[in-house]
């Protein structure tokens, strides 16, 4: 099982990237960057690749309608050959609220579109002469356009002509279509013990339509971190972003982080949390976030819990645990990481 975690630089860029260098030399695989409506992620992503000589650089997420399907695999590949082939595109969909709300731009069709990016992507890559007719995305463009356009590949080489791809999938087409077709899967609030009544299903119909030849799937997932007696109070740092997603990442009836809360059973306090948190009860929205769920999901507790949560994630199918170090200075975060790998390799 490898070692991931998703950068956060509210304390500055310079200061995220220093950590990252540090938890690349203890053992750090994959440094997601994100993007959500804050800063773009691929330059970042290209800085980090200039301090960086190992860590996997994963893009998390760049939402499919905020560029072409073009120049998702131009950035990619740019990425790549900065770092010497350690790129990874994470892609999503992201939602209504932040496609029409930010970007101004219809949201429709995601699986569709998600697919067929996916395909162009994969064609870019190979420097092929790209002719793509789907349902979604015709190139090069005839209708409604100049009739000028013409098939073009690639002027440049990639370093890689099959760069990874992660999608963020929650729904169940989507996560079918994330097995059959992707390099990666990069769910939300993944739950171990429930995954497979939420998503066996379609995880093995996926699979199923898999190609022979393309790696297994690759399944990010998991919690904070924090190894040690009498930690159990720090699970309550996920209260926030728990009551940001359940609560407000969405209108009142669509929200699909809030879906798949409910799907766990948590019914009535995902309806409590919405409630709070869409009435600008934000500390009391985080408050209602249920203990057992942050007991059940994260990796704080003494050793022997660690070591059973982890078990439990590996288990379900994770092959890159996706965390966040619990600790208040960077020694004390490379310390919890030590003791991590450590726990990993006793499997």
């Amino acid at each position: 099982m490898k070692i991931a975690t998703m950068i956060n630089y509210t304390g500055g860029f310079m200061e995220a990237v220093e950590e990252i260098q540090a938890l690349e030399k203890a053992g750090l695989h994959t440094a997601w960057v994100p993007e959500a409506y804050g800063f773009d992620a691929p330059s970042l992503m290209g800085f980090l690749a200039a301090k960086t000589s190992s860590v996997r650089i994963a893009s998390g997420i760049l939402p499919i309608y905020t560029r072409t399907p073009a120049l998702l695999a131009m950035t990619a590949a740019g990425v790549d050959a900065l770092s010497g082939g350690r790129a990874m595109l994470g892609l999503g969909a992201s939602g209504p609220q932040v496609i029409e709300g930010f970007h101004g731009i219809k949201y429709d069709a995601p699986v569709t579109r998600i697919r067929e990016v996916i395909e162009i992507c994969r064609k870019v890559w190979k420097r092929e002469r790209l002719v793509y007719e789907g349902k979604k995305y015709q190139i090069p463009l005839v209708e409604g356009g100049t009739g000028l356009g013409k098939p073009l590949k690639m002027i440049t080489h990639p370093v890689r002509d099959d760069i990874p791809i992660t999608i963020a999938a929650l729904g169940q087409k989507s996560v079918e279509q994330t097995a059959e077709l992707a390099d990666g899967w990069l769910p939300v609030f993944f739950h171990p013990d429930k995954v497979e009544q939420q998503w066996g299903d379609a995880l093995a119909a996926g699979r199923s339509r898999r190609d022979p030849d393309r790696a297994p799937l690759e399944v990010f997932a998991g919690g904070g971190v924090g190894i040690g007696e009498g930690l159990e109070k720090l699970r309550d740092r996920g209260r926030d972003g728990i009551a940001l997603y359940v609560g407000g990442m969405g209108a009142k009836k669509k929200n699909f982080y809030n879906d798949v809360f409910k799907s766990y059973g948590f019914e009535k306090e995902a309806e409590e949390i919405q409630d709070l948190y869409l009435s600008g009860k934000k500390r009391e929205a985080a408050a209602a976030v249920p203990a057992s769920f942050l007991e059940e999901t994260t990796l704080i507790g003494p050793k022997s819990f660690v070591r059973e949560a982890l078990a439990r994630y590996r288990d379900a199918g994770v092959t890159s645990l996706n965390i966040s170090l619990v600790g208040n200075t960077l020694e004390e975060r490379l310390k919890t990481l030590d003791g991590l790998s450590e726990l990993i390799a006793g499997g």
